[in-house]
C-alpha cells in the first residue's frame, strides 16, 4: 500500500514538473498574437502593386472639346474631410477674338451643344482681318506703272498701290478671309511672273469674346474645334478669364 501511494505522489509531482517546464519555454500568447496597429509598407508591397516584370502604365497625357486633362485631380488622403479634393471648384476661360456675331454665335452653339454654357462680352481690341496677298513694287515709276498694267491686264484689275510692309510701295492684290481665295490669287499673280507676298491684317474696335466655366477634370479647348464650316480663317486665343471689373 504504501508503495502504491509512493507511486501515485512520484506521477503527480512528474506532471506538475512538466507542466511548470512547458509553461516556461513555450512562447507566450503576445508573442504569438498578430501584431494589430498602424505599419509602414513600400510602395511595391501594396495590394495590386506592379511586379519588377510588369509594365508601369505611361501618365495621363495633359492635353483637349478635344484636349488633354490638364485639370486631372491628385490623389488625396481619404481619411479627414478637410484634406478632400474640391471638386466644385470651377476654371474660367475666354475664346476668341471673334470679327462679328455671326462667328460668335456659331461657337456659342458649338460649345452649347458640347454641354457648356456660352457667355458672350464684348471688348475692344485687335482681331485678326485676313490674309493680306500684296507684290513688292519697284522703285523706279516707269516700271511700277508697267506692272501695276500687267496685273490688270491679267484680270487683277482690283490692284491698288499702298504702303506695304516697312512702307515700302507695294501692290495690293487683296486681303482674304478664307485660304481657297488667298491661293487662288497667289496663283493668278504667279501666272502672271509675280512671287506676291503674304501677311496678317488686323483691325481695331469692338472684339467679341466666350467665356465658359471648365470642371476640374476638363481639358483645355481646342480653338480649332470652333472653326466655322464656310472657309473663313479663324484665328483665336483660349486665356483665362478677365478679373472681376478689369478690362479685357
Amino acid at each position: 500500500m504504501t508503495l502504491l501511494k509512493t507511486v501515485v505522489v512520484c506521477l503527480v509531482l512528474a506532471n506538475a514538473w512538466y507542466f511548470l517546464w512547458a509553461r516556461g519555454i513555450s512562447p507566450s500568447a503576445a508573442d504569438t498574437a498578430p501584431v494589430i496597429g498602424n505599419t509602414l509598407k513600400l510602395a511595391s508591397e501594396a495590394p495590386g502593386a506592379h511586379s519588377a516584370d510588369a509594365p508601369v502604365p505611361a501618365p495621363a497625357p495633359a492635353g483637349g472639346l478635344a484636349a488633354g486633362n490638364s485639370g486631372a485631380a491628385a490623389a488625396v488622403p481619404e481619411e479627414g474631410g478637410t484634406a478632400a479634393l474640391l471638386t466644385n471648384v470651377k476654371r474660367c476661360i475666354s475664346v476668341g477674338p471673334f470679327r462679328d456675331m455671326s462667328e460668335t454665335a456659331h461657337a456659342a452653339a458649338t460649345l452649347r451643344s458640347g454641354g457648356y454654357d456660352p457667355r458672350q462680352r464684348v471688348a475692344d481690341g485687335e482681331v485678326w482681318a485676313g490674309v493680306w496677298v500684296y507684290l513688292p513694287l519697284p522703285a523706279a515709276r516707269d516700271a511700277a506703272d508697267k506692272m501695276l498694267a500687267k496685273l490688270k491686264a491679267g484680270g487683277i484689275d482690283d490692284a491698288l498701290e499702298m504702303p506695304g510692309p516697312n512702307d515700302a510701295p507695294v501692290a495690293s492684290l487683296g486681303l482674304f478671309s478664307e485660304q481657297k481665295r488667298a491661293q487662288a490669287r497667289i496663283a493668278q499673280a504667279q501666272g502672271l511672273g509675280f512671287n506676291p507676298g503674304i501677311a496678317d491684317r488686323k483691325r481695331s474696335g469692338d472684339v467679341y469674346w466666350i467665356d465658359i466655366d471648365l470642371k476640374p477634370t476638363d481639358g483645355l479647348l481646342n480653338p480649332a474645334d470652333l472653326q466655322g464650316d464656310d472657309g473663313r480663317i479663324v484665328r483665336l486665343e483660349v486665356k483665362a478669364c478677365p478679373s472681376v471689373g478689369a478690362g479685357q
